[in-house]
């Protein structure tokens, strides 16, 4: 596009002529992301964001208009390529409008269903899986010249640039970060897909997870979440690693932490509780989260870790899956209900104010009235903070998937659901009413959706808690504020006292037009 700049300029000083001078405005291209999934999913697609800007594109205002849309897929949910094959679908119109648009199609759907995507989307140009997301760029770059691309890894690298959390990052929140602090999966329950899609499991070195939080603090971070299929593992393969080195000793501390390196035993363990510490310790670091674990290798050490350091938060995520003994077993989850209670008893015993959420299954293949009434039992007893439910569905590659001769009736299963979401909202609006009248510590995390009058900020319980303010406030605000109301999935409140202000520096959008 040739622009003219006119002979007449206008300043404080006066009206002056200035000789005419053409130049050329140089439009960047944009790109927007769609991010199907999980919080892993997220995560990769902030580095996807990342690697895009540091090759020259900038956010699209207006997602429709985008030169390049990455849609990073998930195959975890019910009717996700449904999802996936109707976005692209207008996509395919968009394409035909716009010859230009470039279409990039990545994450579990693309890793477990590479030749069906391929088959079904010609348009895209390329599609790439969980493994080699560092490579976004050069795959789009090369489709520019050849056409189409389709690279998917079977596995990860174990080089640094494998885990997501080494790439370039655009983060979507200034004052909070996704920490990944290992990739893939080495458990085997029946239902699930992830480990097929994201390889078994690899820990990034200790000293890279600390030296990349202290990086974050720096940059005005505040807040982090350290990222796993299986947090509480973490590390067990590092350990494994340095026992069986030959250089063993010279590098213990940077791979495996100060505090394994310093024992002799070099006993083969999870470094989860140790990383805990660790990251709590970097200066302005002032919340912890993680997910997820798993109840089976929730270990003492990983409850006093989370008790005795003031920045990890006072929530824990424990999915119980099922109530049933039968049922667990048939998961390959490796825990009873009571082995579950128990673990969940330790917990709120050990760490104060503690919140509680959970993930459950109905209608796993086989399920009776019997393990329904089991589950609805244990539900009741765990009395959660909030209890994220889900009616079973088959995942192709998944030992599940083949047990179809024991399919429940969804008739069946849909009125379970029910009961067990009565059971859960239950317990969650008491646990949200107790809450009414203590003074909670917040941050704010922007207005609210419902509600344009109000600002929506989360405890350190992870609970969604609104409230209105005079002034306004930016994200990241640390403030205090009266519980006044409550209900199933939310706290609403009055600003007590304005604690802090966010240390990140105000992100201003720049339009690319």
């Amino acid at each position: 596009m040739i622009h003219e700049c006119p002979g007449v300029a206008i300043c404080g000083l006066g009206t002056f002529r200035v000789r005419p001078v053409t130049f050329r405005l140089v439009t960047a291209k944009t790109y927007a992301i769609r991010t199907f999934g999980c919080q892993m999913n997220e995560h990769d697609s902030e580095r996807i964001a990342g690697l895009l800007e540091a090759d020259g594109l900038v956010p699209a205002l207006d997602p429709d208009a985008a030169d390049v849309v990455v849609l990073n897929t998930c195959c975890i949910r019910e009717n996700a390529d449904n999802k996936l094959y109707g976005t692209l679908g207008h996509l395919k119109t968009a394409k035909e409008q716009r010859p230009g648009l470039e279409i990039i199609v990545s994450g579990c759907l693309a890793q477990n269903d590479r030749e069906e995507l391929q088959r079904r989307a010609g348009h895209v140009d390329v599609i790439l899986g969980t493994h080699n997301v560092h490579r976004a760029v050069e795959l789009l770059h090369q489709s520019r010249e050849t056409g189409p691309v389709l690279e998917i890894w079977d596995e990860a690298l174990e080089e640094a640039e494998s885990f997501p959390s080494a790439l370039a990052v655009r983060r979507e929140i200034d004052y909070s970060a996704w920490v990944s602090i290992q990739i893939g999966c080495d458990n085997t329950c029946t239902y699930c897909i992830v480990p097929a899609v994201r390889g078994r499991e690899l820990s990034r070195p200790f000293g890279e997870l600390v030296s990349e939080v202290q990086r974050l603090a720096a940059d005005g971070v505040h807040e982090i979440t350290l990222l796993g299929q299986n947090v509480n593992s973490y590390g067990r393969d590092l350990t494994l690693a340095r026992r069986e080195a030959v250089d063993a000793g010279s590098e213990d501390a940077l791979i495996a932490g100060s505090q394994w390196a310093a024992d002799d035993s070099r006993r083969i363990r999870p470094l989860f509780a140790d990383l805990l510490t660790a990251v709590s310790a970097v200066e302005g670091i002032e919340r912890v989260r993680f997910t997820s674990p798993h109840p089976k290798d929730l270990r003492p050490e990983t409850i006093i870790a989370m008790a005795e350091n003031d920045a990890v938060c006072n929530h824990l995520h424990l999915p119980l899956q099922s109530g049933s003994d039968s049922i667990l077993t048939a998961m390959h989850r490796g825990y009873t209900a009571e082995r579950y209670l128990e673990k969940l008893a330790a917990a709120r015993a050990g760490i104060e104010d503690l919140a509680v959420s959970t993930d459950i299954i109905v209608g796993f293949p086989g399920e009776s009235e019997d393990d329904f009434e089991r589950t609805l039992a244990v539900a009741a007893e765990a009395e959660f903070d909030l209890a994220y439910t889900f009616i079973f569905s088959p995942r192709d590659g998944t030992v599940a998937a083949t047990y179809a001769d024991r399919f429940v009736d969804p008739d069946v299963v849909s009125a379970r659901f029910k009961q067990l979401h009565t059971v859960t909202e239950r317990s969650a609006l008491a646990k949200h009413r107790a809450r009414i009248g203590r003074v909670e510590e917040v941050v704010v995390e922007g207005v609210s959706r419902r509600n344009d009058q109000m600002l929506s900020s989360r405890t350190r319980q992870n609970k969604l808690l609104h409230f209105a303010s005079a002034t306004a406030l930016r994200p990241g605000t640390r403030a205090s504020v009266l519980v006044t109301d409550a209900g199933a999935h939310y706290l609403a409140g009055e600003l007590v006292e304005v604690l802090a202000a966010p240390r990140h520096r105000t992100r201003i959008p720049v339009s690319a037009g």
